[in-house]
């Protein structure tokens, strides 16, 4: 009994027996995070076959830009001073069939535009609030056209890429 107390006693086994420990505690934090990357990378959806990704995307294609160039630029009297706005805009939707048969009617889409800008309060203008409603009036009117003359709503939504109030 007396040499199983001195060797628990002993520095030397001590350190011997901690060195073990941590050697087993390290195998064993390898082995699970060995097992949680293996089912991280075997569940993720880039590791899916591409026909499961076809057949989940199928219904929604791609989104297609169209910019209408130039840029606006309209004016205003605002209190008895001229003002000026120049607007950049890119016209999103998913059909570039439909979006080359709208570009025949695009003069009555800017004129359209440069009516709707023309009529703008500058103070609602320089809100964030007020550029999106004129955002959302600009695309109501663009819809409207693209309705009554292809019988289809074309765009999605018309986007303001530059915005500039002087």
């Amino acid at each position: 009994m007396a040499k199983s107390e001195d060797a628990v006693k002993d520095p030397a086994t001590k350190g011997k027996l901690k060195l073990i420990i941590a050697i087993a505690g390290a195998l064993l934090l390898a082995i699970g995070l060995s097992g949680g990357a293996t089912w991280y990378f075997m569940h993720s959806p880039q590791s899916k076959p591409a026909d499961a990704l076809d057949t989940v995307v199928v219904g929604k294609q791609p989104s297609v830009f169209v910019p209408l160039l130039p840029a606006f630029i309209a004016n205003y009297n605002q209190n008895g001073r001229q003002r000026y706005m120049q607007v950049s805009i890119t016209l999103q939707g998913r059909d570039q069939a439909g979006l080359d048969a709208l570009k025949v009617h695009m003069p009555v889409i800017r004129n359209n535009l440069v009516m709707l800008f023309s009529a703008q309060d500058f103070a609602t203008l320089a809100s964030p609030v007020g550029q999106e409603m004129l955002r959302q009036k600009a695309t109501a009117s663009v819809q409207e056209v693209a309705q009554k003359e292809l019988g289809k709503v074309v765009i999605e939504q018309l986007l303001f890429t530059n915005f500039v109030l002087q």
